[in-house]
């Protein structure tokens, strides 16, 4: 227990870190900081789930630089890939697209993160593992399995959320794909109407989910125009409800 406790907050710090670095990266491109993640919390699992690979292994060729470079591309190349295939089927969304860089395949991995991936493991390997093994081995055990349940409590509430939140807007998508086209965009309110009654219970998805992955709005952007006129006529309706209730109190 004492030892999947080390195992486990290891793969939260590297986590944070992966998140933090994403941040930065994607603030010096977009010149706007925005949270870069599928979780709410300041995690990015991914890089959690490489780190903790590319430590074990990795640790045989611990004396190789080169050779941690060279394999370190092709297992987080590979776990790039297998993450974005599953999102995609699972959530019917592409959650990031490389299609615009160069020697991309499929849009979901790209050269360019490969070479930066393989340059950032050494980084992990030499310095981030070490440091965060002593850095916990300080802790009694005891205390240690403590703080390492009630961080997994958070991340499985943050995980429930954000999977919720991220099939909501599926839900949304699929059904607004369906319903869309021309005879019933014609219609006056059918298509609000049909939405409405086709998702019941489905609520609104945070904007946040958009600014952490723009190429959502990017794959779908008929079908978001649809939702936010929909979503914008909710809004109208509500204020016209209140503003009537108002004037007959008066």
């Amino acid at each position: 227990m004492y030892q999947l406790s080390i195992l486990f907050l290891k793969f939260i710090i590297f986590s944070m870190v992966g998140y933090v670095v994403e941040m930065i990266a994607c603030a010096i491109v977009d010149k706007k900081i925005a949270n870069r993640g599928f979780f709410c919390g300041p995690i990015i699992p991914i890089f959690g789930v490489g780190g903790l690979l590319l430590v074990w292994i990795l640790k045989p060729f611990y004396d190789h630089v080169f050779l941690v470079i060279l394999l370190s591309m092709i297992i987080t190349t590979t776990i790039e890939y297998i993450t974005a295939y599953i999102l995609e089927k699972i959530f019917h969304n592409k959650w990031w697209d490389y299609s615009k860089e160069k020697f991309n395949f499929q849009g979901r991995i790209c050269l360019k993160n490969t070479l930066l991936f393989g340059l950032g493991a050494p980084f992990v390997l030499y310095v981030l593992d070490p440091y965060s093994t002593r850095f916990l081995i300080q802790f009694e055990n005891s205390t240690l399995m403590i703080i390492a349940l009630i961080i997994f409590l958070l991340f499985l509430l943050d995980l429930i959320y954000s999977c919720v939140v991220a099939y909501n807007l599926r839900n949304q998508l699929i059904v607004v794909g369906d319903l869309k086209n021309d005879k019933i965009a014609k219609i006056p309110g059918m298509l609000e109407k049909m939405l409405r009654s086709r998702v019941k219970g489905v609520k609104k998805f945070p904007k946040r989910l958009l600014k952490a992955f723009p190429t959502l709005w990017k794959s779908h952007p008929k079908e978001f125009e649809i939702i936010k006129k929909i979503n914008d006529n909710k809004k109208k309706n509500k204020k016209n409800a209140k503003k009537s209730k108002k004037n007959a109190k008066k």
